[in-house]
């Protein structure tokens, strides 16, 4: 896909940072558009003329609304999205909302991220559970076949999984490893904090019961928003770990009566202009249509990929059939911080991720740190070139 299907140039008009730098972090916290940054401050500027609680009264409907388009992004119903800080938040309130008994098994990917792989120990420590991580297949996701036998074995209450893992470029198959949890009979938790808002997500079809993501990745929301899809099948037998007047109702003087729909997993105070930002950016990815910005995002990381993989002394750590806007890559005698630095000097801006820091994957040939480049459908051909010349150079 290129300019034709897309308006490039309008599109990063209305993005001011793009004039700043070749930027390529959109993995880590992507430019947000005018729209979303002017949506975030107007909604400041009206606290600041009648306060927080009338401002967010004068926003009600405006607020309500994100539900909705949340719920569209992931063809959910709106009853069925909480909207809270982050990533973590929304996946630690979905994850310590399960009822584990001892015995229970949690089968997670190897690439997981730390942050969810220390809440599974914590639960094996807490409640007796077993952690398994599933082999990888020989292209580096989730085998399947794996997953299916771990799960035959009985005993298996969650399978908990990142969709696109943070340094590795791969995109997990959620749609079958959804099927395969559904057969088994066990919960299904997905980490989609790297793809939405680059790829499709569709929890009906992936087969989900919970899904959790940040607004400030391939959004391009603010930083300090996130949402949480429950779906109505499950969320009766969660029990959020935290309670306020937000997730329930004080009936009497010791009875109290939980939401009945995902708002349970909810806290009373919140960011309302970074979540009406939030709003303004998924209607912005809605308009644009997510499947125009996967098609987008892979041609551009291909060619990303393939020009890397071309220059002497660089090596490409991508793997999987299936592949995100995630590029990973190292050069011989230098540091991934080292590249980074001076990537940025240059007036390109990546970060780099660690492989290191994700304990299941135990391949001995894995890199400690690499750079990371992460495409977005506003990037350039012209920008790609720019990162690869300065690569080259060094």
């Amino acid at each position: 896909m290129g300019n034709d299907t897309m308006n490039i140039a309008q599109l990063r008009a209305r993005t001011p940072g793009c004039t700043e730098s070749a930027y390529f972090d959109n993995a880590g916290s992507a430019l947000p558009s005018e729209q979303v940054t002017r949506t975030v401050i107007d909604h400041l500027l009206l606290e600041r003329r009648v306060g927080g609680y009338t401002a967010a009264a004068m926003a009600a409907d405006r607020l309500e609304a994100v539900y909705s388009s949340v719920a569209r992004l992931l063809n959910a119903a709106p009853d069925e999205i909480a909207l809270v800080e982050n990533a973590t938040r929304a996946w630690d309130m979905a994850f310590y909302g399960i009822r584990f008994r001892p015995g229970d098994r949690i089968l997670t990917s190897r690439s997981e991220y730390p942050s969810n792989a220390l809440a599974f120990l914590h639960a094996k420590e807490r409640h007796g559970v077993a952690v398994e991580p599933i082999p990888d297949d020989e292209h580096g996701q989730v085998c399947l076949e794996s997953l299916a036998a771990m799960l035959a074995d009985g005993g298996v209450r969650l399978v908990a999984v990142n969709h696109v893992p943070t340094y590795n470029g791969l995109v997990h198959p959620a749609a079958a490893i959804g099927e395969l949890a559904r057969r088994a009979g066990a919960l299904y938790l997905l980490d989609a904090c790297q793809s939405a808002g680059q790829l499709p997500l569709d929890v009906r079809e992936i087969g989900c019961h919970m899904l959790s993501a940040t607004g400030r990745k391939y959004l391009r929301a603010p930083r300090g928003t996130g949402f949480l899809y429950v779906s109505k099948d499950v969320v009766g037998e969660l029990d959020p770990p935290l309670v306020d007047l937000r997730a329930a109702t004080w009936t009497g003087p010791d009875t109290y009566e939980l939401r009945p729909d995902a708002r349970r997993f909810e806290t009373w105070e919140r960011n309302t202009a970074g979540l009406l930002g939030l709003g303004a950016a998924v209607d912005e990815a809605l308009a644009l249509g997510v499947d125009r910005i996967r098609d987008r995002v892979d041609l551009l990381a291909g060619r990303l990929r393939a020009h890397l993989a071309a220059l002497g002394g660089v090596d490409v750590h991508d793997r999987g059939l299936v592949r995100s806007g995630i590029v990973t890559f190292t050069k011989k005698g230098w540091e991934a911080a080292e590249l980074v630095t001076a990537l940025r000097a240059a007036g390109v801006t990546v970060d780099s991720s660690f492989p290191s820091r994700a304990r299941f994957d135990t391949r001995p040939d894995k890199p400690a740190a690499v750079v990371r480049a992460s495409v977005h459908y506003f990037n350039t051909e012209a920008e790609l070139d720019r990162l690869v010349n300065v690569v080259d150079g060094m």
